[in-house]
């Protein structure tokens, strides 16, 4: 789902094609009506709703919500720039 999110982001802002893969998984992004319960209804939502951690789903379907990279340097991550 996150691939497909950032792929349809792409295509909206930079038009073109995707690869046959590529526009699948924007696809499926797109027609998807219930992000966060398509996400939590996975087998990764529901380790972290049982485990305790429900709001982490809600969070990792955010969109447009950052303007910083995080680059993964020495173990941490860290705004790139």
């Amino acid at each position: 789902m996150g691939a497909g999110a950032v792929l349809a982001a792409l295509r909206k802002q930079r038009g073109g094609s995707l690869s046959p893969e590529a526009a699948t998984a924007a696809a499926c992004f797109e027609t998807t009506p219930d992000v966060i319960a398509a996400v939590t209804a996975g087998a990764s939502g529901q380790e972290l709703v049982s485990g305790g951690f429900p709001d982490d789903v809600r969070i990792a379907t955010e969109s447009d919500v950052s303007d910083v990279v995080p680059v993964l340097t020495d173990g941490a991550f860290m705004a790139a720039g």
